[in-house]
């Protein structure tokens, strides 16, 4: 392992280390039973990810993975097509500027109607968010193609489609990668929340786990529970930061 790998992986243990003497501290001067400390809810947490926990974690992350992958296609697609032709964006712009600001988690209920309780109503919901996450991130780097490149492919022969795969695309892949990992937590939050509030039981996933043991005021499991999300979530990040440094090695060379 090199030097650089070696200090990272030493500022992570480091704030690792603050967050638990932090955590520690506010319940020891809490003093109280429904906030307890980092060793009895870690203790909790991998006696709990052997049973129901486990099962939980596993539905979670299976919703949030299917609604990025569900909004990133389109909203790559879409985004690419708009900062491309600047007559197309001029009529999709004002529909966009009128619904992307709108919280879509208000159409819950709709949603609910229409799809039903189970994992398609919550990943179509996810899905509608992210997607415009992406998508004007993705329309924005799109725009900010350099035009002297696409005018020299288009010089050398290239095709539409040969345009957007050698010049556009691996123009835009940083920022949608970026938009990715900002998408990630609006994700979670979005489906900790449909978690909680629209379940058919069972495995309902980290939200029903959390808020199933709030309701039986086993803090303990609540709080094995959070820490299940926010693992999810670091992982996760983790992933689309390493795929980042893979897919896109020129950004780090700055």
């Amino acid at each position: 392992m090199d030097r650089h790998k070696l200090m990272v992986a030493f500022d992570y243990f480091l704030a690792v280390v603050v967050l638990l003497v932090m955590w520690e501290l506010l319940s020891y001067w809490l003093n109280e039973s429904f906030f307890p400390g980092p060793l009895e809810s870690f203790t909790t947490f991998t006696r709990e990810l052997g049973d129901q926990l486990g099962a939980h974690l596993l539905v979670s992350t299976a919703r949030v993975i299917a609604s990025l992958l569900a909004a990133l296609m389109p909203a790559v697609l879409l985004g690419m097509v708009l900062g491309r032709f600047e007559s197309m964006d001029r009529y999709a712009a004002p529909l966009i500027y009128l619904t992307y600001p709108v919280p879509k988690i208000i159409f819950l209920p709709v949603v609910i109607t229409l799809l039903g309780l189970g994992d398609l109503s919550k990943i179509f919901l996810i899905s509608i968010i992210v997607f415009f996450q992406i998508l004007v991130t993705t329309r924005d780097a799109a725009r900010q193609v350099n035009k002297g490149m696409v005018d020299s492919v288009i010089s050398l022969g290239a095709g539409e489609l040969q345009i957007y795969r050698s010049v556009i695309y691996p123009a835009c892949l940083p920022k949608i990668l970026t938009s990715l990992r900002i998408s990630l937590g609006t994700a979670i939050a979005v489906l900790f929340f449909s978690e909680t509030i629209a379940n058919r039981g069972g495995y309902g996933g980290i939200g029903y786990y959390v808020m199933d043991a709030w309701a039986r005021l086993a803090w303990n499991e609540m709080f094995a529970g959070i820490i299940a999300m926010g693992s999810m979530g670091f992982i996760l990040y983790l992933f689309l930061d390493w795929l980042e440094k893979r897919l896109c090695p020129w950004e780090f060379l700055k």
